[in-house]
């Protein structure tokens, strides 16, 4: 087996293509590689990395600074301990990985046992696809896409989300702010939806990250105050069916799987869970003993 490093993102589609096959379970690294592909305005940090093995990549991962690596699911066990030790010889800073089962827990192995970081299970996470929408329960209300007049609103409400589902995540607010205002005004494949009771908004969607023929819908929140009214449930529902008929063959969305009010929600409008995922935190100031 040989550890690589890939620059160009064209070559590193090439060299995962069948491992990247599955666009469900792979939507969040394929997302990102899209949007390195087709976006030539990106300003992330990434960095691609393979494990090959008789001409065929058997292992892959992806990061973009200060982000977690993001995980294929390997062909091979054995390619992930390669891959630990590509990086540590490469003195890669890694923050921590982010993958399905059984790839990402072997991952995590392995770099504990190489490194001696301690390693902190973050979520369970499920992750979901939806073909096909069952309409969900009638509530007080519509969904509308939201506008550059909301970007303070949804920044608001971003950092909210962040701080309730995502309290280890690197923080950047120039960086979030940026992505807002692109989305609002439309620059680009993502967007923000919102869901408006009489003139108050109650509910706050987004999507973006295309995967060739699907996309995913992230930030779902509904503030403390207005929620248990089936507002979130009615808004992704509505944001699902309008990118369904708008050029998408799937939806997805990460779920945590701790939550099972969320996870049975989404279910209810159809969508399925097709891999269990989970994220991991590494610390080199407080090593294991």
């Amino acid at each position: 087996m040989e550890y690589r490093t890939i620059a160009d993102p064209a070559e590193f589609k090439r060299r995962t293509r069948s491992l990247l096959a599955d666009e469900a379970r792979h939507n969040l690294i394929r997302g990102i590689l899209w949007t390195l592909l087709d976006d030539r305005d990106v300003d992330e940090d990434y960095s691609l990395f393979v494990v090959d093995e008789d001409g065929e990549s058997v292992a892959a991962a992806l990061m973009t600074d200060p982000y977690s690596l993001i995980l294929a699911d390997a062909a091979a066990e054995a390619a992930l301990t390669e891959l630990v030790a590509g990086l540590i010889s490469d003195s890669v800073p890694v923050p921590g990985a982010i993958g399905n089962r059984p790839t990402v827990d072997v991952f995590v192995e392995a770099w504990h046992k190489a490194t001696g970081e301690t390693v902190t299970l973050g979520m369970e996470q499920g992750i979901f696809s939806l073909e096909r929408l069952v309409p969900a329960r009638r509530v007080a209300g519509a969904a509308h896409p939201a506008g550059p007049a909301d970007a303070e609103l949804v920044f608001q409400w971003m950092n909210e989300f962040i701080d309730e589902a995502l309290p280890d995540e690197p923080r950047d607010d120039a960086s979030l702010r940026r992505s807002i205002d692109r989305r609002l005004a439309g620059d680009g494949p993502g967007g923000v939806w919102v869901w408006d009771v009489e003139g108050r908004v109650t509910a706050m969607t987004s999507h973006g990250s295309p995967t060739g023929s699907g996309i995913r819908i992230g930030g779902v929140y509904t503030p403390p105050a207005e929620r248990g009214n089936g507002f979130a449930s009615a808004l992704v529902a509505a944001q699902s069916g309008w990118l369904l008929n708008n050029g998408y063959d799937f939806c997805f969305l990460f779920t945590d799987l701790a939550n099972p009010t969320s996870n049975a929600i989404y279910e209810r409008i159809g969508y399925r869970q097709v891999a269990e995922g989970a994220s991991y935190t590494f610390d080199s100031a407080s090593p294991s003993t």
